[in-house]
């Protein structure tokens, strides 16, 4: 059974836990809004698709800019951070969490980023399309009691259009071992602070510790270890920024650091910053 992440007082479907945001439709208000603050810890997913002008986000502190016919995307638990001016004269904005997943009658294994790009461009045929899907979805969620079926019905078109455009655009739609790269990932957030030895993640993968590495390194660039590790690094800037307060004691403790030590120099030796000196940026 898939766990609630949405904000009930968000969703604008009494089925279904999901929102959609137009230049038009959808805004919260400045009251709701500042509740959240410049800065969120994204509870579901999110998506920001440009029919025509330009936008920006800021997911885990990187500025993207989003062109027309380009959607940008989201997991949960990376930090959105409120960008400076305002969207493109056309866009759509989507959230909605695992519940509605669970929901569909399949997976979309561009939902864990296997190539490691949250941007997308789509072929203006392919951004009709999907258009069209966000231009439903909208109509549909713009009264609270239509069947979340139908709802689900657009939804699983929306995705398989992104799916598609994921993989093929980037010349890389069916890559060998993409299966097996995915669990690794998978394997990899659900036990992330527990730091999982390669040996058990291969194991538990039916794979030789040698085809792991293979695998991985083939779909990321780096091994397995330097995978886990560079991971381990992006969840302890997401804490840093949402958690400023937390000690490097206490949050190379959360990571499954038992020397706080070693902790602080690996973290310097991925960012080339000190633990001191990102927080320090972060009060700028």
């Amino acid at each position: 059974m898939a766990i609630k992440t949405f904000p009930e007082n968000l969703s604008q479907n009494k089925g279904l836990p999901i929102r959609i945001v137009t230049p038009e439709f959808g805004h919260i208000s400045a009251e709701s809004a500042a509740q959240y603050g410049s800065a969120q810890r994204l509870p579901y997913y999110f998506f920001l698709f440009v029919w025509q002008g330009s936008s920006s986000e800021v997911i885990d502190g990187e500025t993207m800019e989003i062109g027309e016919n380009e959607l940008l995307f989201a997991l949960p638990h990376q930090v959105r951070q409120l960008a400076p001016g305002g969207h493109g004269a056309d866009y759509y904005k989507l959230g909605f969490d695992n519940e509605c997943l669970a929901r569909l009658p399949k997976k979309f294994p561009f939902l864990l980023n296997p190539l490691n790009r949250q941007k997308i461009s789509f072929t203006p045929d392919a951004a009709r399309r999907l258009s069209n899907a966000f231009k439903i979805l909208n109509e549909l969620l713009r009264t609270a009691d239509n069947d979340p079926e139908l709802i689900l019905a657009y939804l699983n078109s929306l995705l398989t259009e992104i799916n598609a455009a994921y993989f093929v655009l980037h010349k890389k739609p069916a890559p060998e071992g993409l299966d097996k790269f995915l669990g690794f990932r998978l394997f990899v957030e659900d036990n992330l602070t527990e730091q999982p030895a390669i040996t058990e993640i291969a194991e538990k993968l039916a794979l030789s510790t040698d085809g792991l590495y293979r695998i991985v390194k083939q779909h990321s660039g780096v091994s397995p270890k330097e995978f886990i590790i560079e991971r381990l690094i992006i969840e302890a800037r997401r804490r840093m920024y949402h958690e400023p307060n937390t000690s490097v004691k206490e949050l190379a403790f959360e990571l499954g650091f038992n020397d706080p030590g070693y902790f602080s120099r690996l973290f310097k030796k991925v960012t080339g910053k000190t633990i001191a000196g990102f927080y320090q940026d972060l009060s700028l």
